[in-house]
C-alpha cells in the first residue's frame, strides 16, 4: 500500500493515509490517457454551427428573367448561392462529435491519471477545511499555507460553504468524487484530496 501524509489547513502533518496500489500506483501509459482526454473534449463540443442551404432559404422559385436575349447569366433562382441572401454551399450543419471508448479503458485511464499525480509527487491530502461560513478569504489563506496555486480539489460529499467560497479563486476547481475525470486531473498541477474522499475514489474504481 502506498502511503501519503495527511495535512491540516496550516500545512502541518497530522497523520498518514494509505492509498491502494492498484488505483494510485499503476503504470502510466500516455496513449490511454490521450484517448480518453480526446473523447472527453469531443463530447464537450456543441456541434451547433449551422447555416442555411439553398433549400432552406425562403424565396420565390420563379426564374428571375428569360433564359436568352438579356445578356445576363442564365440565373434561375433567387436562392442561388451566387446571389446575395442565397443559400450557402456545403456549409456546416448540426452535428454530434460525441463517441465512447470502452468502460474498462475509461476506468484504467482514471487510475493512470491518479497514479501520475501520486508518482509525480503532485498529490496532497488534507484532513478537512472545516468552513463554518461562506468566506473566500479563509480558503485563500489555507491554500497559501499549503503552497498551492493551481489545484483540483476533490471532496466526498456536498459542502456548500466550501464550494461557494472557492468558486471564484483563479486556478482552483472543486469537484466531488462522482465527477472525478481524467481531463480535470491532468489539467491542474496539483490534485488535492480531502481525506474522506479517498474511500469514495477507491470504492468507485475497485469494482
Amino acid at each position: 500500500m502506498a502511503v501519503v501524509d495527511v495535512l491540516n489547513v496550516t500545512g502541518d502533518k497530522v497523520s498518514q493515509a494509505e492509498l491502494a496500489d492498484d488505483i494510485f500506483n499503476v503504470a502510466v501509459k500516455g496513449s490511454v490517457l490521450h484517448e480518453v482526454v480526446k473523447m472527453q473534449l469531443a463530447n464537450r463540443r456543441a456541434g451547433t454551427a449551422s447555416v442555411l442551404g439553398r433549400s432552406d432559404i425562403t424565396g420565390s422559385t420563379k426564374k428571375l428573367y428569360r433564359q436568352k436575349g438579356t445578356g445576363n447569366a442564365r440565373s434561375g433562382s433567387v436562392k442561388s448561392p451566387l446571389r446575395r441572401g442565397g443559400g450557402v454551399t456545403f456549409g456546416p450543419q448540426l452535428k454530434s462529435w460525441a463517441y465512447k471508448v470502452p468502460k474498462k479503458v475509461r476506468r484504467l485511464a482514471l487510475k493512470m491519471a491518479l497514479s501520475s499525480r501520486f508518482q509525480g509527487e503532485n498529490l496532497m491530502v488534507v484532513n478537512t477545511f472545516g468552513l463554518e461560513e461562506i468566506k473566500t478569504q479563509s480558503v485563500v489563506k489555507a491554500l497559501a499555507d499549503l503552497k498551492i496555486e493551481n489545484a483540483l480539489i476533490v471532496t466526498d460529499a456536498e459542502d456548500i460553504n466550501f464550494e461557494l467560497s472557492s468558486r471564484n479563486i483563479k486556478g482552483i476547481k472543486v469537484i466531488r468524487t462522482e465527477g472525478l475525470n481524467v481531463y480535470d486531473i491532468l489539467k491542474y498541477k496539483t490534485l488535492l484530496l480531502l481525506e474522506s474522499s479517498i474511500k469514495g475514489i477507491e470504492g468507485r474504481l475497485s469494482a
